[in-house]
């Protein structure tokens, strides 16, 4: 039954319940039947779980593949294992616990900014009125609301006095909805156009009510939005889509290519000896073992998850809570913003903005009696959202609430209701009795016959009357909620406080305009949304008039540019919807199943979406989109537990610093790959030319380095400056750019060519060395080749400052990167100088000249890389 069509006997009925409620014994036997008015929750991962889910990642499937086969090479040949089994292993193992910490730490952090709901609802059982937990409602209970009360369930409103509810979290409306137990009529009525029904998630801002439970649990149209939230599924990152390329890449080359060596060695022995021995076959295995261990980076995963943790961390400092590790720079390539407009560009506080009036200060005054709204002794305003702005309005005039009612006490009232959309209030002066009456500018200024005008009182004209009309759709126009108050005196108490009675030959004061005010940081930061690339669109329960001058104030809405109603897109196929959806910038009266239509019609334009919000209402659409934004202060729990990213501040303008944020990250990321891949390919290329014939030439060296030299490297030499590089500040003009695809290649924007040329270079250099060393023996020859090798990924490491700027300009420091170089340094060079640690590492000691020859190479990578690049920059 669509409950809103019809009469409430009907209603009664059709939930076999009663005006007095249900008794107690058939209440809990439909709890028994139905279960309890409680959403379901989708069960939380264990941190077993969670920290099994880090070894779903291709790249750390093929280190642990590398660990068993150098193991097993290792249990073959001598009977125990190598130390790189144990370091590949650490490796893996820390960088699992890192991810799994940095999760933990983000649930805790949610769970601290979620606040408790409103638990007990009063009820009538058999006629009496009592006060059980919400989540034994059942349908068909009768409850009783008033003012400030969360609604628990879906309801059908059976009696409303004065009523209005707060839906903002349901409908994205700013302005509570005036309800009343009218039987509505049409097909489909949008649910913020239900004015007979009351829903799970709203709250009563005003008067009070009686209404019979339609739905609880997951039944209702919050539970309708869970089910569609958990319906939706979680899609991969562009960092975690670029990594598994790269993981695929990487897999199919360490193949390959240690396959290739193995028949090369193989061949190689044939030719010699005419046969395959054992230990021969080891020996060859071990060189392609070698080769696995140079050609996959050992640290890129650490170096990804620490780089993506200090992000974090980073984004925390500017109010942003990460929820979901990789989803750090997923906003970096953000192409569309869709924001919900209430809490979120907006503030959430209606204020007057706008006032005509002939005496302001009565204005004010009339204003403030004329509303139940109340002024706290620390400036804070309790009560309905619009009155309170009126009662803000006479505090910031100077006009205290609570001083106001001592000189006027209100003595009669005729309450506002819907059909007369006015209230009236009758207050004791020192000349008698004053009666003050506000509300919508047609119906008071048709109950006014004069008007104060110069301290004045004078009849009203037909011109006054098209003056004041013009006035109210000037402010109309403008999206402003208009009031108009006027004045009446007695010098007697009315005999009866009645609307009839008191509202007619009223005198006109004047009237406001007031409007939930936008973000004063939110204009700037839909300019930079605009100069980075970046559509903002925005998506609101709010009349098309409300949200169209909202949006042209903030330059959402700019020339060519359309809005478009929830109605006029429910009438839109997806495939009419597709064609067009970059005509529209503004989307009003939406209901949450628009708002996932409009988050996946972006996504299937292949735009990287993200959405904003706070309201149950954005819950489904933030689960849809690449990366989901909650509000943590305003925000529901339903919203912030599926949110990727929540908003402490509530700030729109924090997405855009977590905007800048996500591409450091990622160039950060991309300089750390392209340091590492570059420095992998030039090891298996020493591996490479050494195993092919290089050892003919130096005296009979089948090889340059072992797996235990290379994992040093990796580990040592690699992955500190690459952590490094990972907290280089953002370079110059980065929110200056279009925002990259979300498909477009780790080794997009000529980076693939550039780790090529940059590996073959660090190849040349340190073979140069071993040819240098080899020529006193085959050990000096290694012993210079690592020494070459370390130092020149260490410069290289300062090379990747920047990809394409010379990192002699660069306006900042990294003083991270300086000292993650030193370090490695401090840590490599002793390998040569103590024999104890050169016989472990199967070193030996270097002359002077050597120690020169190995430094000079190295150093070489930092003018040859500047040299290309200013070729490049110049080309």
């Amino acid at each position: 039954m669509k409950h809103y069509l019809e009469p409430t006997d009907a209603v009664l009925r059709e939930v076999r319940s009663s005006a007095d409620g249900l008794t107690a014994e058939e209440a809990a036997k439909r709890l028994s039947e139905h279960g309890p008015n409680l959403l379901e929750e989708p069960p939380k991962k264990t941190t077993l779980q969670r920290f099994l889910e880090q070894f779903r990642n291709p790249m750390i499937l093929v280190l642990l593949a590398a660990a068993v086969i150098s193991a097993v090479t290792g249990l073959i040949g001598d009977g125990r294992l190598d130390a790189d089994v144990f370091i590949i292993l650490f490796v893996v193992i820390a960088n699992a616990v890192l991810g799994v910490y940095q999760e933990n730490k983000a649930e805790a952090a949610i769970a601290a900014l979620q606040a408790m709901s409103a638990a007990q609802s009063k009820v009538l059982r058999s006629g009496e009125l009592t006060v059980i937990p919400s989540a034994e409602l059942v349908v068909g209970d009768v409850i009783a609301l008033e003012a400030g009360d969360s609604v628990p369930a879906d309801c059908r409103l059976l009696e409303a006095a004065a009523l209005k509810a707060e839906e903002s979290a349901l409908t994205g409306e700013s302005v509570p909805t005036d309800k009343d137990t009218a039987v509505l009529s049409g097909e489909e009525v949008p649910l913020g156009d239900r004015r007979n029904m009351i829903y799970m998630g709203s709250s009563i801002a005003y008067g009070r009510a009686k209404a019979v439970v339609t739905a609880t649990g997951m039944e209702t149209e919050m539970g309708r939005i869970a089910g569609a939230i958990a319906n939706a599924d979680d899609d991969e990152t562009p960092l975690q889509r670029s990594l598994a390329q790269l993981s695929k890449v990487l897999s199919f080359a360490v193949l390959g290519i240690c396959v290739l060596i193995l028949c090369i060695s193989i061949l190689q022995m044939l030719l010699k000896e005419h046969t395959v021995t054992l230990p021969g076959f080891l020996s060859s295995f071990m060189i392609a073992v070698s080769l696995a261990v140079a050609a996959i980076p050992e640290g890129l995963a650490a170096v990804v998850t620490v780089v993506l943790s200090i992000g974090v961390t980073n984004m925390s400092k500017r109010g942003a809570v990460i929820r979901r590790l990789t989803a750090v720079e997923a906003l970096g390539c953000a192409q569309v913003i869709c924001s919900d407009k209430t809490g979120t560009l907006t503030q959430n506080k209606m204020t007057v903005v706008e006032v005509h009036a002939g005496d302001a200060a009565l204005l004010a005054r009339a204003m403030a009696l004329c509303c139940d709204a109340v002024l706290n002794p620390d400036g804070t305003v309790t009560g309905e959202p619009t009155e309170a702005a009126l009662v803000a309005y006479a505090d910031k005039c100077g006009l205290k609430k609570y001083q106001l009612e001592a000189e006027q006490p209100r003595v009669g009232e005729a309450p506002f209701d819907s059909l007369r959309k006015m209230m009236s209030t009758v207050h004791r002066s020192e000349t008698g009795f004053v009666q003050y009456t506000k509300g919508a500018p047609d119906e008071v200024l048709r109950r006014c016959t004069r008007l104060l005008d110069g301290g004045a009182v004078r009849e009203m004209t037909d011109a006054d009357r098209a003056e004041i009309l013009r006035q109210n759709k000037e402010m109309a126009d403008k999206a402003l909620r208009v009031l108009l108050a006027a004045y009446r005196e007695y010098p007697e108490m009315p005999q009866q406080c009645t609307p009839d009675t008191l509202e007619q030959a009223l005198i006109y004061i004047g009237m406001t305009g007031m409007i939930d005010p936008v973000r004063p940081e939110v204009k700037d930061a839909i300019k930079t949304c605009r100069t980075a690339g970046i559509r903002p669109v925005m998506i609101t329960g709010d009349h098309r008039d409300t949200a169209v001058a909202i949006a042209k104030e903030l330059g959402i809405l700019t020339d060519g540019q359309k809005a478009l109603t929830g109605a006029e897109l429910s009438a839109l196929s997806d495939e009419e919807f597709d064609a067009h959806v970059g005509d529209y910038s503004v989307y009003a009266r939406v209901q949450p199943e628009h708002k996932v239509r409009i988050v996946n019609a972006w996504r299937r334009q292949h735009k990287t979406t993200a959405m904003t919000g706070d309201g149950v209402n954005d819950a489904p659409s933030i689960k849809s989109a690449d990366i989901g934004v909650g509000m943590g202060i305003t925000g529901t729990d339903v919203t912030k537990n599926v949110a990727d990213m929540v908003l402490t501040d509530d700030n729109f303008a924090t997405i855009v610093g977590a905007v800048e944020e996500g591409r450091r990250i990622y160039d950060n990321i991309r300089k750390a790959i392209q340091f590492l891949l570059s420095s992998n390919l030039s090891e298996v290329l020493c591996i490479l030319v050494a195993t092919i014939g290089l050892g003919k030439l130096t005296g009979g060296a089948f090889t340059v380095f072992s797996p235990v030299h290379l994992l040093w490297i990796n580990l040592i030499s690699d992955c500190f400056p690459a952590v490094a590089l990972g907290m280089e500040p953002a370079e110059r003009g980065i929110m200056r750019r279009k925002p990259r695809s979300s498909h477009a290649h780790i080794f997009a924007d000529g980076m693939g060519i550039n780790l090529l040329w940059q590996g073959t270079v660090i190849a040349v250099l340190t073979l140069c060395s071993y040819v240098i060393g080899a020529q006193t023996s085959p050990e000096a020859g290694t012993s210079m080749a690592f020494l070459t090798l370390a130092v020149c990924e260490m410069l290289h490491a300062w090379n990747m400052r920047s990809l394409k700027g010379s990192v002699f300009t660069l306006h900042s420091r990294n003083f991270a990167l300086l000292g993650s170089i030193l370090l490695s340094f401090v840590l490599t060079v002793p390998l040569l100088l103590i024999p104890a640690l050169r016989s472990v590492f199967s070193l030996t000691a270097l002359t002077g000249m050597q120690y020169l020859w190995a430094f000079l190479l190295a150093a070489a990578i930092v003018p040859t890389v500047e040299c290309v690049k200013a070729f490049q920059r110049r080309s």
